[in-house]
């Protein structure tokens, strides 16, 4: 299957408008992202839990658009020390649950003959 076929199936193009809209809006109501997240004025991870604990208390999913730009904005402006380093599946952070493919694995490792 193909890049553009995946991405018709298995991404969201309507949550990156509303997260673009948000960074729009964030602009004129706080200013610059680089003024206050490079220089420390706010904390992107701190302000992601906020919103991700507003989320789980309300179920607004405006809030996971928050998640998702403050956690941009991390990357965007790391701390000293954080950097982007790809990993292997053997470094992954794991998923919370049982994906699909886990399943047919164990199920095929797991076959009684």
């Amino acid at each position: 299957m193909e890049a553009r076929e995946i991405l018709a199936k298995e991404y969201c193009e309507e949550f990156d408008e509303r997260r673009k809209n948000a960074m729009i809006c964030s602009y004129y109501k706080y200013g610059p992202i680089k003024e206050n997240f490079q220089k420390g004025r706010v904390d992107a991870i701190g302000s992601l839990k906020k919103n991700l604990k507003k989320f789980e208390e309300t179920g607004n999913t405006e809030y996971l658009v928050d998640v998702a730009n403050y956690a941009m904005l991390r990357y965007m402006y790391p701390k000293e020390g954080e950097s982007y380093r790809p990993t292997d599946s053997d470094q992954s952070a794991g998923v919370d649950g049982m994906t699909i493919n886990e399943m047919k694995k164990f199920q095929e490792e797991h076959k009684y003959e």
